[in-house]
């Protein structure tokens, strides 16, 4: 199976001011993804999506290929995730390069590691699946347990709501949530139906330590506490992921 890993890394964010490169454990997050790639034996080439010149750069220090810039009518904020992927697609095989799936790399899940990568592409040959999706467990945030408040501030139960009150996290029904962590997607499944999950969508389960998203400052240091458990848990990466 040929398989093509796609970063997807705009420049402009909100929330943390140049976030795919901004600092984790002392190194920029974007590095974190790099490296997980560079271990991986089953990905065929990974390029990376960008409108940054800074990042495009930083990229390709790290061993990530910049072919082509993104296009600025897909990097603004609204863009969503497949038209970036088909975009990329698109140019490549114009090249004449043929995948038989994409990989989704966000940098944002910096906890991933190059086993999740190999595994979930050997999940999608064996099950000849449409997709392979990183979840995991909602643990004690599970829906069942949420309320709603209407706007006088009166709580109120939803459809959902636990049978009981009280109910223990043992008797509701088991719930995953998806982490951003693993995208791994059949080619014709994105290309021709729009989808990154299409109709048969296996789960890759993440392990709750390694299930974090970056999207403010409290994320950095709450994945930096995760790293420093050490490499017990981030096989190849030293306590606080200083040497890579």
């Amino acid at each position: 199976m040929r398989v093509l890993g796609i970063v997807t890394a705009r420049g402009g964010s909100k929330g943390i001011p140049r976030k795919n490169l901004a600092l984790l454990a002392g190194k920029p997050l974007l590095q974190y993804t790099a490296d997980a790639i560079a271990s991986s034996r089953r990905l065929t080439r990974t390029v990376i999506s960008t409108d940054s010149e800074e990042i495009a750069v930083a990229a390709q220090s790290m061993g990530i290929e910049c072919p082509f810039m993104r296009p600025e009518e897909l990097a603004r904020d609204e863009t969503p995730t497949i038209p970036v992927l088909q975009d990329v697609v698109r140019r490549l095989e114009a090249l004449g390069e043929a995948y038989d799936a994409v990989f989704t790399f966000q940098p944002t899940n910096p906890l991933r590691i190059t086993s999740d990568i190999d595994g979930a592409i050997e999940l999608l040959e064996a099950t000849q699946a449409d997709s392979v999706i990183g979840y995991s467990d909602v643990g004690e945030r599970h829906p069942a347990r949420m309320k709603l408040i209407d706007p006088t501030g009166c709580v109120i139960d939803p459809p959902f709501a636990e049978q009981f009150e009280g109910q223990r996290r043992q008797e509701l029904p088991k719930l995953y949530l998806r982490d951003g962590s693993v995208y791994l997607t059949r080619r014709d499944v994105l290309m021709n139906d729009d989808s990154i999950k299409g109709k048969d969508c296996r789960a890759w389960l993440m392990p709750v330590e390694r299930a974090i998203n970056i999207d403010h400052e409290f994320d950095l240091f709450l994945a930096a506490q995760l790293l420093a458990l050490g490499p017990e848990k981030f096989p190849g990466r030293a306590a606080c992921g200083i040497n890579g």
